[in-house]
């Protein structure tokens, strides 16, 4: 009897397991978690609604270091269909208007029940309380030395492993990187990580500003190179150590070492609907209906009056009756709306990161996530160097991985391979 033996019971960690249970339901597959219970990040995800898909994928909806690569696995990653496999397992979803897939219920702890029930039902062994130590080649297959839930150590024998034992985000739930580690044990080429889907920290923020939100157009800069990198519309949220919210959490993905911008700054436009002159137009003409009104004032029905105190401060406009000031004060003022700069930035750290950028290079996986050369050894999911945005991307990639990889493990056994 083949054994499947699976290392991490994530998202990738337990597709992969139901995937190779389906396709061979004589073989044996195991799961090693290292938390009491399995998923517990799963049930974090979309805020605990678990959005776990997109129709919108495309290579650009991803981060790497290697996009030729990328293209080939995410290739791959679509024909295993996650949404569709899904479905047949018996999850209805639904779909919000910018494209996200959400279980109908609204719940993850129903994606991660669903999982279990059809686990139990196909005889997968689910072990938690298990630390993978190490891994090594024994008779044409591998051995994996662990402790268990005990503190004891032991060892399993497999005819093939799939690692899914996750990034460095989220140590809350369960990941500390081991799995990119576990990757370069093995021999594999590791990009550098960082964290990613996470908020940024700025340089000197305004603390006043922490917890307000607005409206906006957050563009990332190259300040050395002089240009643009990406563009995202959202809502904008301030902090006391710099600024949130989804737009910008999706630009810390493109901060990755090496590749990213050495001086990267924010700017953002908090009128992104009107051009510079239509809203110098708009400014001048609230003049004459506020006589003899502070600066404070002027924003009613506008921004926050906080935020508007603080960019009249970025405009350095006097503080003065506004139909005291000159004309070209609004044109000033309309500028610093719409190229607000926040330089100095840096991604909080992997507890606020919902994914992990970088981990092991995908130039060393074949299209079925097979490790190059080592036939019967897979990576999925966040180990690899592949990044989604905020959106279900990142789901579609750790179960679509899994499920390839799921499938492959038992089929590759009855194909001859070289050794590595």
């Amino acid at each position: 009897m083949a054994h499947i033996l699976i290392l991490g019971g994530g998202a990738a960690g337990l597709a992969a397991a139901l995937a190779a249970a389906q396709t061979d339901p004589t073989a044996r597959v195991t799961v090693l978690e290292r938390s009491p219970r399995p998923g517990k990040k799963l049930l974090a995800t979309g805020n605990g609604r678990c959005n776990l898909d997109n129709e919108g994928i495309t290579p650009e909806s991803y981060s790497s270091a290697d996009h030729a690569a990328l293209d080939a696995l995410l290739r791959t990653v679509n024909a295993a269909d996650p949404l569709g496999w899904f479905r047949a397992l018996g999850l209805y979803t639904r779909t919000d208007e910018t494209g996200r897939v959400y279980p109908y219920s609204n719940q993850a702890a129903d994606v991660l029940a669903l999982l279990e029930h059809h686990l139990a039902r196909c005889s997968v062994e689910v072990r938690t309380g298990c630390t993978v130590q190490t891994l090594s080649q024994s008779r044409g297959g591998y051995v994996v030395l662990f402790s268990n839930a005990d503190g004891a150590d032991e060892s399993l024998r497999a005819d093939a492993v799939v690692c899914a034992m996750g990034g460095s985000a989220g140590p809350q739930f369960g990941t500390d990187g081991f799995g990119t580690r576990f990757a370069a044990q093995c021999g594999g080429k590791l990009e550098p990580l960082y964290p990613c889907l996470t908020a940024l920290q700025t340089a000197k923020p305004n603390r006043s500003l922490a917890g307000i939100r607005a409206k906006a157009a957050a563009t990332l800069l190259d300040l050395d190179r002089h240009c643009t990198v990406a563009v995202e519309n959202g809502e904008v949220q301030f902090t006391d150590y710099g600024l949130s919210g989804i737009c910008i959490m999706q630009l810390s993905g493109h901060l990755a070492p090496g590749r990213g911008p050495k001086r990267p700054a924010v700017e953002l436009d908090l009128f992104p609907m009107l051009d510079e002159t239509a809203l110098t137009a708009l400014f001048a003409a609230r003049v004459p209906l506020l006589p003899g009104k502070a600066p404070a004032d002027f924003w009613t029905g506008l921004l926050n009056p906080k935020l508007g105190r603080a960019l009249w401060a970025a405009a350095k406009l006097p503080e003065k009756p506004v139909d005291t000031l000159p004309d070209a004060a609004w044109q000033v003022l309309a500028n610093a709306a719409k190229h607000w700069l926040f330089e100095g930035l840096t991604p909080c750290g992997w507890k606020q990161a919902q994914t992990t950028g970088g981990g092991l290079s995908l130039t060393e996986l074949e299209p079925s996530f097979q490790f190059k050369g080592c036939p019967g050894l897979y990576f999925v999911g966040e180990t690899l160097d592949c990044a989604g945005m905020c959106g279900g991307f990142n789901l579609h990639w750790a179960f679509g991985s899994g499920i390839t990889a799921g499938r492959d493990a038992v089929r590759t056994l009855r194909r001859p391979h070289k050794k590595r």
